[in-house]
């Protein structure tokens, strides 16, 4: 491969500084979800189409491969390179939508969630519906013609899209639904344009080629090239544009498109339904998909042993004795109340006659339908997460026709057995005879590689002599490139030859991709895993944590962190020192320093994986013993810590700006940018002292207020008194609030000294941390009467925190476990049905936290929030605002990053009040957008004032 002539691809990019060769950069960005790793000579974040196209010139006038990536949630190794890669995910993020919603305009780096978010309000969705649509994007979705569990081969992307533009490998933007669109690619690409031509006239003036396009194409398909576009339209463009589909990056990139959505069907019921062998559930999908079955996923003998283990495996499996036995997954969905009523009525008819092996019905209740979904959605995460130390998960999935489902089931398990993989199950979408099945194994060694060559030509050979598709949906990527020719014939693989030598001549877009003439280019680049942390080992790169990690637009991700800690280890293995000191010298601030330790990975995360447990500890060892005791004292000294604290602020907010910055800016260069905080003018002077006299009489709960009241003071008032009057803090509303609504609050004696941990734990001062948890425990045993009253807190991190502190305390003999409730879920239980009717604001901006979320708490916090304004609007880009206690004042560009889109919705909404439930993070998004966020009991105790 030619070496990358830098000066000549800065200069192909309005920003020079968007193209970069750092270390760990080119090693954080070479993973996608896939099995396979190329380390790319260089990563540019392109800005729009003009620096893609600007882009696509220097790689074809070097010779030097381009590869796209957005998500990179693909599995097949279509999003990896040595070469070029180009992130489309970070500034192409547009939704235009169209006609009420029933299309829509999209850019390629908006995830299918957020899209859905949008088109949600018109009662409209969009057609494909991957199982990772939470991380996967448009871009992705386009490039590997996604469908999904509901969409078939009906609504993929294939069906539904309108047109696109595109930006040819020469450089020329054609927007395929422009009315001059056709005269325009005739014009300036008139050997693409006539080339079409001819191989659309060559495809249909052969039958049989007619016929086999016909038969792949009639099941989902995403291997080779969609040359079912050269049968299903005549006008080269539109052929062009429907070629570009599932093309994998090979032909083009798309900067947008325009789909047709589909409506947004909100009733559902499901059933699972237990046979005594795959052939008998194969047996019955005929007669379940005439009763108008929306969903029927498989799940074989192994995955309900596997589903067994779960928690909260619905009865039906958890109390069968497994053997032969396969159970279907069904779902019906609606658009009304009626047609489900009538659809359920239709299923349960037909369920005597099936031959079942434990009684079965559909029900309607979310919480049975979830466990169900639960059960088929932790099939992945139970074994790729339990997978032995060092080996890769490798996800693959086929499809045949339906009727030879079940036997070819029954030959991948055979295969399985003799090639002695364990723990394969197999599991999917049984409707669309598209099936899923998981590989785990170090790819490593000679008789490793040998295993599993030999396992995938008799994969091979036993998915093609049943008429199917050695890939249904996950695209041909790099592992099934070299069997296209196999599964097509000659003169079709011929056919895709043309193509791709049409639109790219000089073969340097994503090569490798979607046709190899290398036998055995899929044993190729395999990726190794080495250990490097408990806390991350399982990870499997899937990105499904990405889009809700608050620093992914301006330093590291969650599986970028994991991924480039196994770039270091792999690299002190192999010797190399000069690349262990580059990657460990950027390591600290793209990874540890700006980490919002928030856990919202973990949310997302199908492995259960929490990166910021990872970064704590990372901070833990990196922690000197002096910063240890200087933590530790403050731990035995709190209340004079946040008493000077509090103190400080009041000063600062007494003296002008110009008087504070200078020192301050000072003291971040000398001491560090991670060690003293930034002052900026939106923060307030201190609050006030935590203390409270014990109360008389009974008490009906114990109050923690948190500590970071005492330090941040009050914002201004929203609704109470005249405009930019000072509030009265969380600590004074929620005590009046309780007032009005009879019940008794205890604050611990003590409180001012007392604090949940939360600092400590995420700077990682492990001494400091135990300190203040054994003060705080005993304090909270001896308040709750030994566990017998609930603590609330009014702090949703601090709640989360104290919830981690108390999970250290062991309770004797005859005593309670301490529970911890947030104050908003206090309020919205005990507190709202006794207030007074009260006159509501008309609208509020909501924040929930990363902490409301990770707990469960944000539908109370909605219902609070809906008890204080007639409207709450939640921004569609949420995310956790990256304050992080003190992150944000260390790091003010994380919080800046982390905020961005959602501020400008804020904005745009120009409600009556702003609130959130957390202190820090009322104080980010104040900085954020300008207005002054409250904690959502202060508007509550504002509009229930007699």
């Amino acid at each position: 491969m030619p070496s990358l002539d830098l000066a000549r691809f800065r200069a192909a990019v309005q920003d020079p500084g968007t193209v970069s060769v750092r270390a760990i950069d080119r090693h954080a960005n070479a993973h996608d979800a896939s099995h396979f790793l190329l380390i790319p000579q260089a990563v540019v974040t392109a800005k729009n189409a003009v620096d893609v196209a600007g882009l696509l010139r220097a790689s074809a006038s070097q010779g030097v491969p381009l590869t796209f990536r957005s998500g990179g949630t693909s599995l097949s190794g279509q999003a990896v390179t040595d070469g070029v890669l180009v992130d489309v995910r970070r500034n192409f993020r547009d939704i235009e939508v169209l006609d009420d919603g029933a299309r829509v305009r999209v850019q390629p780096g908006v995830t299918v969630r957020a899209l859905n978010a949008r088109l949600a309000r018109y009662g409209r969705k969009f057609g494909p519906d991957p199982a990772s649509e939470a991380a996967c994007t448009i871009g992705g979705v386009v490039s590997n013609n996604s469908s999904g569990m509901n969409c078939g081969t009906v609504d993929n992307t294939y069906r539904t899209l309108e047109s696109l533009t595109v930006v040819l490998p020469s450089g020329t933007v054609i927007d395929t639904g422009a009315a001059d669109a056709e005269d325009k690619l005739c014009a300036l690409e008139p050997e693409l344009y006539q080339g079409l031509a001819r191989l659309a006239e060559r495809v249909r003036n052969n039958p049989d080629s007619v016929h086999r396009i016909q038969q792949q194409f009639s099941m989902k398909n995403t291997m080779g090239y969609g040359l079912n576009s050269l049968l299903d339209f005549r006008n080269p463009v539109e052929i062009m544009a429907h070629l570009i589909i599932g093309s994998e990056g090979t032909l083009g990139f798309v900067a947008e498109a325009v789909f047709r959505t589909i409506p947004r069907l909100q009733y559902a019921a499901a059933g699972l339904l237990v046979f005594p062998d795959l052939e008998a559930a194969n047996a019955a999908l005929p007669t379940l998909v005439e009763t108008g079955a929306a969903t029927i996923e498989l799940m074989d003998a192994l995955s309900l042993k596997v589903g067994q283990t779960l928690k909260g495996t619905p009865a039906v499996v958890h109390d069968i004795a497994v053997r032969d036995h396969a159970a279907l997954l069904v779902e019906y969905s609606a658009g009304n109340a009626g047609q489900l009523e009538e659809l359920q009525a239709g299923g349960s008819g037909i369920l005597q006659d099936l031959g079942l092996s434990a009684p079965a019905r559909f029900s309607a209740d979310a919480k049975e339908r979830g466990q169900l979904w639960q059960l088929r959605k932790g099939l992945y995460a139970s074994v790729a997460g339990a997978r032995p130390q060092g080996t890769t998960a490798l996800l693959e999935d086929i499809v045949v026709p339906v009727p030879v489902l079940g036997r070819t089931c029954r030959g991948l398990i055979g295969l399985f057995e003799k090639y002695h993989y364990v723990n394969s199950v197999i599991f999917g979408h049984a409707k669309d005879g598209n099936v899923h099945f998981m590989l785990t194994d170090g790819f490593a060694s000679s008789a490793e590689l040998d295993r599993y060559s030999a396992f995938t030509e008799d994969m091979v050979d036993l998915v093609l002599a049943e008429g199917g598709s050695l890939k249904a949906e996950h695209g041909t990527g790099r592992v099934m490139a070299p069997f296209v020719r196999r599964q097509y014939g000659d003169e079709l693989y011929d056919v895709m030859r043309t193509i791709k030598r049409l639109f790219d001549p000089s073969g340097m877009l994503n090569p490798g991709v979607v046709m190899d003439e290398d036998p055995v280019a899929h044993l190729r680049h395999i990726k190794t895993v080495p250990p490097v942390a408990e806390e991350v080992d399982r990870c499997v790169s899937c990105g499904y944590c990405e889009p809700v990690c608050p620093s992914k637009d301006i330093t590291l991700t969650p599986r970028q962190r994991i991924v480039t800690l196994r770039a270091i280890e792999s690299a002190r293995l192999s010797g190399d020192v000069a690349l262990v000191k580059e990657l460990e010298r950027d390591y600290g601030y793209e990874s540890v320093d700006t980490c919002a330790v928030d856990g919202m990975c973990q949310t997302a995360c199908p492995v259960d994986i929490n990166t910021g447990s990872l970064v704590k500890r990372l901070r833990r060892n990196d922690a000197g013993k002096l910063a240890n005791g200087a933590w530790n004292a403050a731990a035995k000294h709190w209340e004079g810590v946040t008493r000077g604290a509090a103190l400080a602020l009041t000063v600062m907010d007494k003296l002008p700006a110009a008087v504070i910055k200078p020192p301050n800016q000072a003291a971040r260069a000398v001491v560090g940018p991670d060690t003293v905080p930034l002052y900026s003018a939106e923060l307030p002077g201190g609050g006030s002292v935590r203390e409270r006299p014990v109360p008389a009489g009974q008490v009906d709960a114990v109050y923690f207020p948190a500590c970071v009241n005492t330090m941040f003071g009050p914002a201004e008032s929203a609704t109470g008194g005249s405009s930019g009057s000072p509030g009265h803090g969380v600590q004074y509303s929620f005590e009046q609030l309780a007032a009005r609504a009879g019940l008794t609050l205890l604050v611990p004696p003590g409180i001012d000294g007392l604090c949940c941990g939360t600092p400590w734990s995420s700077k990682g001062m492990a001494d400091g941390q135990e300190t203040m948890q054994a003060k705080t425990v005993a304090a909270l045993r001896q308040a709750t009467r030994d566990g017998e009253l609930p603590i609330v807190c009014d702090a949703s991190s601090c709640t989360e925190g104290l919830r981690h502190a108390v999970e250290s305390d062991a309770p004797e003999q005859g005593q309670a476990p301490l529970r911890i409730v947030d104050a908003v879920d206090f309020a919205a239980e005990r507190m709202l049905p006794l207030l007074p009717v009260h006159e509501k604001i008309h609208t509020l901006a909501l924040h929930p936290t990363c902490s409301s979320t990770r707990m469960g708490l944000n539908e109370a916090l909605s219902v609070v929030a809906g008890a204080v304004a007639e409207r709450v609007e939640i921004p569609e880009s949420w995310g956790c605002c990256a304050f992080a206690g003190d992150r944000g004042m260390l790091h003010p560009e994380l919080t800046e990053s982390a905020t961005a889109r959602q501020a400008a919705e804020v904005v745009n909404m120009k409600a009556a009040a702003h609130a959130s439930c957390n202190r820090t993070c009322e104080l980010g998004m104040t900085r954020a957008t300008g207005s002054r966020y409250q904690h959502v009991l202060e508007l509550l105790e504002e509009v229930t004032r007699p």
